[in-house]
């Protein structure tokens, strides 16, 4: 359906109720409104710059009263950077807001049967709870609106933080994050005025110039840390300049990678990772396990709340000690190790080889002696002759991907037949549709959101499944 560009002041507006992606809605003459920023409880003038036949997007024009549940945001980025969008709506709320967010995808949009959804799980810490970020360099970072580009000299052009909304060239310049914990802000601060003092050329994504490009850190619960700084090219005595100053002046970097990427986009899944100083991995603990984090490793970007998420998932897969479990789209076998314990085998597949080489060796150094794991794309592998050969399972877990499973994955899974099942997901509306596809065998007996990413809409979401009589 088109969406038409318009102008239209809608005044003295009620917000009514959180939406989807981060936003906030209200009606008008029979129309939703989607609103950014907005908390339920707020009066507001909306300038309407985009609608449909069905409804209508706008932006807060002015707050005429604040709603009494709205707080004060607490980043100064807030509003221009494109996440942490729930700084005003209280944490409660929020929490609220993602259980009924995973309501509607399941129940009124998907038509699933479906026990009562508990609360949402919350995140013990709702700040610095990130063991994960990526920071991009800039030539041209983006300028607030009370900045003259003409009167900005060229160092003060150049930018290191977060990619704004939906522009993928450019670039906020950030003084402060509050999604990871120390030493991550001072890390980056520091790098960015080394750059700058030394003349480095900061990246310029549509021209494909300049020299450094993103960096990315990396830290866990056991106070390891890991820096990686992507180059465009190489210039030897640049690259060892920084990484030696930053080294020094952080002793607590226990891992420092560098990476030469010289294509068009900044995923790393197909570079070589160069080990500059200190150890090849950093380690993260979960309960009596601990697992290895490489460059590449995928790992839940909320170490707490990755606990709790897998302990539901556990709950939820009922096992006896004797059972044969499948861990679908395993990554580095956190879950499939996590329930080992409790499990007779337990059989993991994962599409990315590096990341089963992590789950081979996290598996040796836990002690673990009853998981295998297998590379491949999950249509491919997960076949009937793979079940044959390794067992049927009595419990799958799955936890794909945001597009969910390939429709030959329900195919086969549906053949295999599992006693129970557990899916594991960040995305309840291709949740939905996956469950719609298992509703011709299976029951949804439990429903357990987990909040991994507080002041986002995001949410990760647990179904337990049963086979029908």
């Amino acid at each position: 359906m088109s969406r038409k560009r318009v102008d239209i002041l809608l005044e003295n507006m009620t917000i009514e109720s959180c939406a989807a992606e981060g936003k906030a809605l209200t009606h008008w003459n029979g129309i939703v409104v989607f609103v950014p920023f907005a908390v339920p409880g707020d009066i507001v003038d909306i300038r309407v710059i985009k609608k449909s036949k069905n409804y209508y997007e706008g932006r807060i024009e002015r707050i005429v009263e604040p709603s009494k549940d709205r707080l004060e945001p607490f980043c100064e980025h807030f509003g221009t950077c494109g996440g942490c969008k729930w700084q005003p709506l209280p944490y409660q709320l929020q929490l609220e807001a993602k259980r009924k967010q995973v309501e509607d995808q399941l129940v009124r949009i998907g038509h699933l049967e479906v026990p009562e959804i508990r609360p949402t799980l919350p995140s013990d810490e709702i700040r610095y709870y990130r063991n994960k970020l990526e920071f991009t360099f800039s030539s041209r970072r983006w300028l607030m609106k009370d900045e003259d580009p003409e009167s900005i000299p060229p160092e003060d052009r150049a930018g290191l933080g977060f990619h704004v909304g939906k522009f993928f060239d450019k670039v906020l310049d950030i003084k402060h994050c509050y999604l990871q914990k120390d030493p991550s802000n001072a890390i980056r601060l520091f790098i960015k005025e080394y750059a700058v003092a030394h003349g480095f050329e900061f990246y310029d994504i549509r021209q494909n110039t300049g020299f450094i490009r993103n960096m990315f850190i990396r830290t866990t619960d056991t106070s390891e840390l890991m820096l990686i700084v992507c180059f465009a090219h190489e210039d030897r005595e640049k690259r060892e300049g920084l990484l030696n100053a930053v080294g020094e002046r952080f002793p607590e970097i226990t891992s420092l990678y560098y990476i030469i990427n010289s294509k068009l986009n900044d995923s790393i899944g197909d570079q070589d990772c160069i080990l500059f100083k200190g150890e090849p991995i950093i380690r993260e603990k979960m309960e009596n396990l601990t697992f290895r984090i490489g460059p590449k490793s995928f790992y839940q970007t909320n170490s707490a709340q990755a606990l709790k998420l897998y302990t539901v998932a556990r709950d939820f897969a009922k096992l006896t000690g004797s059972e044969t479990v499948y861990d679908l789209y395993t990554g580095t076998g956190t879950i499939a190790q996590f329930v080992s314990s409790k499990a007779g085998k337990v059989i993991g597949i994962e599409y990315v080889p590096e990341a089963i080489e992590d789950a081979w060796k996290n598996a040796e150094a836990n002690g673990i002696t009853n998981c295998e794991f297998f590379a491949g794309d999950m249509k491919d592998v997960l076949s009937a002759s793979f079940i044959a050969e390794h067992g049927r399972p009595d419990v799958i877990i799955l936890d794909p991907p945001r597009a969910g499973i390939h429709p030959d994955v329900a195919k086969t899974i549906l053949e295999a037949a599992p006693s129970r099942m557990v899916y594991v997901s960040c995305n309840p509306a291709s949740q939905a549709r996956d469950l719609a596809i298992f509703s011709e065998k299976y029951r949804i007996t439990a429903v357990q959101p987990v909040d991994m990413f507080p002041h986002t809409q995001h949410v990760e979401n647990v179904c337990a499944l049963e086979l029908k009589d």
